[in-house]
């Protein structure tokens, strides 16, 4: 009796085990074919409260961690992002990092977003500042066919401290594509680029040729055709100009005529020995006086018929 006692129980621990690695096979393989998450979308900061949308195409309730970095880590080749206790593994889509950039020597810290889902992390997302400040750079575009021009300053606080060693970093390209980086000190107009073409620039401060603070958030511009039609603002606009103009002209020819007469006559002297000609006398003719006798009488001569 015994015996059959511990046979069933040997058995019992079989097939505990048996389900137990049953469990952990299916495990390790959903985890090994299961797909990190998307990373946040529309990471951005204002006044130092970043805010974030989880991805769209995620069913699974998601936690986010966000990170920082600062330049004085970088500029020392510690090119590390460390984890913001307050804002780690937390299902929040906010966080106010003002305490993180306050650690900073220059009072600035580049930040981004990863999303966590079972052990799984997804590719950061990397924030950009809505607004221009002491840590994002002031920026605006303009296009013309074939060429884009970034017009950026050189006053702001960084350039009087550090004069030519603070600068831009431009991150330029077609939008949805690939962009490509370029340093700068002041405004530059990229050349040969695709009309009819949206693209769209990123800008943000380096400091001794290392980021500073998160850039701006996409700025994109159409490039124009050189045949395109013209806008139908620059249109309305010469069409008011010309019916004003129109409109001035004729006042001034109605009401104003005589003094542009008088603004358009020459100047003219009469010499001093100019002498008015003087009339010539007009001959005057009166009828011849005819003299004549009164008849009182007339006498018939004899021999003449009377008829």
């Amino acid at each position: 009796m015994r015996q059959k006692c511990l046979e069933c129980r040997y058995s019992l621990i079989n097939e505990a085990r048996m389900i137990f690695m049953v469990l952990l096979a299916q495990t390790v393989l959903s985890a090994l074919g299961e797909e990190p998450p998307a990373p946040p979308q529309d990471v951005h900061l204002q006044n130092w409260l970043l805010t974030w949308t989880p991805p769209p195409e995620e069913t699974a309730e998601l936690t986010y961690t966000v990170q920082s970095s600062f330049h004085d880590d970088a500029w020392k080749g510690i090119d590390t992002w460390k984890d913001i206790p307050t804002c780690a593994h937390r299902s929040f889509t906010s966080c106010n990092v003002t305490l993180t950039a306050a650690e900073s020597r220059h009072g600035c810290a580049m930040l981004r977003v990863v999303a966590e889902r079972r052990g799984l992390t997804s590719k950061p997302a990397l924030a950009c500042s809505l607004r221009a400040d002491s840590c994002t750079p002031e920026v605006s575009l303009s296009a013309r066919p074939g060429s884009l021009t970034v017009h950026l300053s050189r006053d702001h606080r960084l350039v009087e401290s550090h004069a030519d060693h603070a600068g831009h970093r431009v991150y330029v390209g077609i939008e949805g594509e690939e962009v490509e980086e370029l340093d700068s000190t002041s405004s530059l107009t990229l050349r040969q680029l695709q009309e009819g073409q949206r693209y769209c620039a990123q800008v943000g401060f380096i400091l001794y040729n290392k980021s500073l603070g998160p850039p701006t958030c996409p700025k994109c511009e159409l490039i124009p055709n050189k045949d395109a039609e013209m806008n139908p603002g620059v249109i309305v606009g010469a069409v008011l100009v010309l019916f004003v103009l129109i409109m001035v002209t004729m006042y001034v020819l109605i009401y104003h005529s005589g003094k542009i007469k008088r603004w358009l006559r020459l100047p003219y002297t009469i010499p001093d020995d100019f002498r008015m000609l003087q009339p010539l006398p007009i001959p005057t003719c009166s009828p011849t006086e005819e003299h004549f006798e009164e008849i009182t009488c007339v006498t018939p001569v004899e021999g003449e018929v009377t008829s």
